[in-house]
């Protein structure tokens, strides 16, 4: 029980890009097809499906590296993995924030910082 706080952060994590980036697999025809639209008067129009599967790969790689980072503090008292996991969540967010202010989607950079919050926090815990 001493590292909970930081393994539920990291489930939370988990959970977030895990559902995600199974989202992006699953109805990756829909994703890009709203994209482009939500895309389509800014920089970003004409990269929608290779910055589409970046950011599949990132969301894919915090999520997997959360569940090893739980796993890690839960049977070997270690936080390298969790450090990791909340460092590339951490960018990921901040690329998909991009994303969003660029479109000019407030409401959806305000979403974003909602899950920015708990993964910079868990940055500070595991410093």
């Amino acid at each position: 029980m001493e590292h909970i706080t930081k393994i539920l952060l990291l489930v939370f994590l988990a959970i977030t890009f895990i559902q995600s980036g199974l989202d992006k697999i699953v109805d990756w025809k829909g994703n890009l097809g709203w994209l482009k639209g939500h895309f389509s008067e800014t920089i970003f129009k004409n990269m929608v499906p290779l910055l589409l599967g970046i950011i599949l790969l990132l969301e894919c790689v915090s999520g997997v590296l959360a569940v090893a980072g739980a796993i890690q503090f839960a049977t070997f008292d270690s936080s390298s993995l969790a450090l990791y996991a909340a460092i590339l969540s951490c960018i990921t967010l901040l690329l998909l924030l991009l994303g969003q202010r660029v479109a000019k989607d407030y409401d959806g950079a305000r979403t974003i910082v909602i899950y920015f919050m708990p993964a910079i926090f868990l940055v500070f815990l595991l410093q």
